[in-house]
């Protein structure tokens, strides 16, 4: 299991393909193909998580699966927080053994994702049912370099879920990007962004101010139907 202090932005896209074009001409590289992600976030009963502003995670994809711990948000410029991960063999079986110590699923949600690295920054692509984003994750130098080579300020940084920022953020195509502060500095620069433009909002968030918009409750934010 690795423990980390996580550092990351979102950023609002169009469209898959133009963030794509801006992450590939920053000079970022193919890291991971596209594939499909399906996250199931738990918490026990009494909502002892929520609480507390951590959260348990278990990600499905492409044959894998991994648990992931996150301690509450620290302030700052972009989102800070603890994460514990580590893949883990049976995902759908790993959920059936939380439940039966208590937990439970409250939120699905799905997307697609696609990754890139450049020097220490990873940048994700990311599909969701509330619009195309681009990740980025790293250092702060790094965030802010990347974020500005995509032609993007602070201002636009997204550092909450994606649920409940969706309010300010337009349902649209987004680019990930995940590494030092300054390789994410470096690429949002390339991609024609600066640290107005960082996004660090998570796509849970995004949908839960979504919800709220519509005056709609929340349910479950998924990309396709289960048949």
């Amino acid at each position: 299991m690795t423990a980390i202090l996580e550092r990351e932005i979102k950023l609002r896209f169009d469209d898959a393909a133009s963030a794509r074009a801006a992450v590939l001409e920053a000079g970022a590289t193919p890291l991971r193909s596209r594939r499909l992600q399906e996250d199931c976030l738990l918490d026990t009963t009494d909502e002892s998580l929520h609480r507390r502003r951590c959260v348990l995670r278990i990600r499905l994809e492409s044959g894998r699966s991994l648990i992931t711990f996150k301690g509450p948000v620290q302030p700052s410029l972009v989102k800070v927080r603890e994460e514990l991960e580590t893949v883990v063999a049976d995902g759908p079986l790993l959920l059936r053994v939380l439940e039966q110590l208590g937990y439970r699923v409250w939120f699905r949600y799905q997307k697609y994702r696609e990754e890139f690295a450049l020097e220490d920054v990873i940048v994700a692509i990311d599909e969701t049912p509330v619009g195309t984003f681009v990740e980025i994750e790293g250092g702060d130098r790094g965030i802010a370099e990347m974020a500005e080579a995509l032609g993007r300020s602070p201002a636009d940084y997204l550092v909450d879920s994606y649920r409940l920022a969706i309010d300010e953020t337009p349902v649209g195509t987004f680019v990930e990007i995940e590494g030092g502060d300054r390789g994410i500095a470096e690429m949002a620069e390339a991609l024609g962004r600066c640290p107005a433009d960082y996004l660090v909002d998570s796509y849970r968030r995004l949908y839960m101010l979504d919800c709220e918009t519509r005056g709609i409750p929340p349910a479950e934010m998924m990309l396709f139907d289960d048949e």
